[in-house]
């Protein structure tokens, strides 16, 4: 039949569990001064402490971790209200997330901020970069964040990037061999976003194509991008 079209397998972007527990993550170099700090809790420098590293380098995962083990409570930065900041300190600890510049309420995080050295209270912040790199109008804000001590995480070696690869394959169910990882290591840019996101573009175009995830496939993909 002329004109005809052929069916075309539909992908969904199905929602994946990523665990974040300890026993899951993943350590190296990179992250170990910050893996360190979690661990040695309470006793920290400073009951107030910042992690900073690129999308993705871990630091949810390790907040999620302190999380458990302190009882925190966890909230985004740009959620962050004055009124609500009694009762979100409550349990003595709390974890305030993804703080960007002019992504929160600068009034909001001084009073947190004064409210957790009241009440002796752990806060464990985290950002892609350090407190000095943000342009704070609240001069005492200012002053406070860049005493804050920062943990920073780097870009994952070549043994951890490749460890990365495999756990984000996993958490999708995803079955890889070591051709297809040692592919994908050597060609992709050295960091957590990147290894994230091409094992979701494999995944997601392995069910659109209804072909198994290969080295050969990862090529195409790749070469296209």
């Amino acid at each position: 039949m002329a004109g005809s079209v052929q069916p075309r397998q539909l992908a969904f972007a199905l929602p994946h569990a990523e665990s974040l527990t300890r026993d899951n993550f993943l350590e190296g170099p990179s992250n170990e001064a910050a893996l360190a700090l979690i661990e040695a809790w309470p006793d920290w420098p400073n009951r107030i402490m910042w992690l900073a590293g690129d999308e993705g380098c871990g630091k949810s995962h390790l907040a999620s971790i302190w999380a458990e083990r302190s009882g925190a409570r966890i909230v985004s930065a740009h959620a962050l209200v004055a009124a609500a900041v009694p009762g979100t300190l409550a349990t003595g600890t709390l974890v305030v997330e993804d703080l960007k510049p002019n992504g929160f309420d600068e009034r909001a995080l001084f009073h947190l901020m004064n409210l957790a050295r009241e009440d002796a209270a752990f806060v464990l912040m985290t950002s892609r970069i350090p407190p000095s790199a943000f342009e704070i109008e609240l001069r005492d804000l200012r002053s406070r964040l860049r005493a804050v001590p920062v943990i920073s995480l780097a870009p994952p070696d070549d043994l951890l990037f490749r460890a990365l690869i495999v756990k984000f394959c996993a958490d999708r169910q995803m079955a890889v061999d070591e051709n297809l990882v040692s592919y994908l290591a050597s060609r992709l840019e050295r960091s957590y976003a990147a290894a994230r996101r091409a094992v979701e573009l494999l995944d997601v175009e392995a069910l659109r194509l209804g072909r198994p995830v290969t080295r050969a496939l990862a090529a195409e993909l790749l070469r296209q991008a």
